[in-house]
């Protein structure tokens, strides 16, 4: 029986399997590292897809000199798992390659100490054409066909039903979590902080003792804990920002306001530090928003304190470790959306909306991580299905076109063209060969 989690394992363990009897579907439990510490479904390392097809999967010293880019699945479960905690305890998301997760997090005392994730599924019936686009960077040719293949065995959910199963999942996870308990692993924490901080004002009273004046406030360490952050150096970060508390509770002189007053300020100081490593500023803000909140409900100084590192952690992990999966979940929510409404008129805008970026921030990195712009994926994936209903030929072309979301049969016809080589008439006479 496992005791150093901070929650009960076999209670767990437990509940993910009662979970996935019920839903029929794969179920795994992860620690706050977001390794998979139990899986329903046999003795996993990870998800029921990616234990099937482990070429793709990033492993503990892996070489990926000269290979194809390997998915972090740590990176994948922390970031769903986050992103629950943000939104109320739930959260479906997509994994880099294209898989629908849900998760929701066991928290103790306010603070993740484990996740239960369901999945892997599709919302809709993949196609192969996209599979295959998005598999292909990661699986060299004798994995591909393999890996498309098992893919097709990924059961489809519909949407409402996956969100219905994610609610549960939250539910289980809440009776799971406790507001009550204090674990050995935060207390040690909490000691270890409390004995670096007072350290650190030990020192600082010995300087004071030799004549030396103290600045009121560290500024040059302010720009060390930026640079730590940046550098996404979690051991140091921890020390410069246990300096820079030591420094004002050193010269607060016990006033717990001005000390509350100035840990807000360093909230702000490691959300610029977040923003300039490349975090969203939504993202970002939401999360402050979060935390401000809880601030006021602190009253002594190992709870501010704690809280302020808890803070720093995320940020980091954020911008260090979860860009890329957070990128790659917004860019399949982006194509599942395209995906459903491909027939509509839609823009760059409406799909923007829909994942909750701006207009401008969801272009670039749409652009970048799929090597192609918003409209040219659009019109490709007009084109492929509309070679579909060219196979059909009580359709005609101007319904064709218009079933495929193009209001111009004059311009579905140039598109058609300049992607297939052919018009759409030639294609149809020729019965798709290209």
């Amino acid at each position: 029986m496992r005791t150093d989690l901070g929650f009960d394992y076999e209670k767990a363990v437990q509940a993910v399997q009662h979970y996935s009897n019920a839903v029929k579907l794969p179920a795994f439990l992860i620690d706050d590292s977001g390794s998979i510490i139990y899986s329903s479904h046999a003795d996993k390392k990870f998800c029921a897809f990616c234990s099937e097809c482990p070429a793709a999967v990033k492993t503990q010293g892996s070489n990926e000199n000269n290979q194809s880019p390997k998915i972090d699945c740590i990176s994948v479960h922390l970031y769903g798992s986050y992103q629950a905690e943000r939104f109320g305890g739930k959260y479906v998301f997509f994994c880099p390659l294209g898989m629908v997760h849900w998760a929701s997090p066991i928290t103790i005392d306010g603070v993740m100490k484990g996740a239960i994730l369901g999945g892997p599924v599709h919302m809709i019936e993949p196609e192969e054409f996209l599979i295959a686009d998005i598999f292909r960077k990661y699986f060299d040719n004798e994995e591909l066909s393999q890996a498309v293949g098992y893919s097709k065995s990924i059961p489809v959910i519909g949407t409402e039903v996956v969100n219905s199963m994610s609610e549960l999942l939250r539910m289980v996870a809440f009776y799971l979590s406790d507001t009550s308990r204090h674990q050995y692993d935060v207390n040690q924490q909490a000691q270890k902080q409390a004995a670096d901080i007072s350290e650190y004002i030990q020192k600082l009273k010995e300087i004071s003792r030799d004549g030396e004046n103290i600045s009121p406030y560290p500024i040059e360490k302010e720009d060390e804990l930026l640079s730590a952050i940046s550098m996404g150096n979690k051991a140091l970060s921890q020390k410069l920002l246990n300096e820079i508390l030591g420094h004002i509770f050193f010269t607060s002189g016990n006033d717990f306001e001005l000390i509350r007053a100035r840990v807000l300020e360093l909230v702000v100081l490691l959300s610029r530090a977040a923003l300039k490593g490349g975090a969203e500023i939504e993202q970002i803000f939401g999360l402050n928003y979060q935390y401000l909140n809880q601030i006021h409900s602190i009253m002594n100084l190992e709870e501010l304190t704690l809280w302020l590192s808890m803070i720093m952690e995320r940020f980091t992990d954020y911008v260090f470790n979860l860009t890329n999966v957070k990128n790659k979940d917004v860019i399949f929510k982006s194509i599942d959306y395209i995906s459903k409404n491909y027939m509509k008129k839609i823009t760059l805008e409406d799909v923007a909306a829909h994942v909750y970026l701006s207009p401008s921030y969801f272009s670039k990195i749409f652009k970048e991580e799929m090597d192609v712009n918003f409209n040219a994926y659009l019109n490709y994936v007009r084109i492929e299905m509309s070679k579909k209903l060219l196979l059909d030929p009580s359709i005609s072309m101007v319904e064709v076109s218009n079933l495929v979301g193009f209001e111009d049969q004059s311009y579905f016809s140039k598109v058609f063209k300049k992607m297939t080589g052919l018009n759409p008439k030639k294609y149809r006479e020729s019965r798709g060969s290209i």
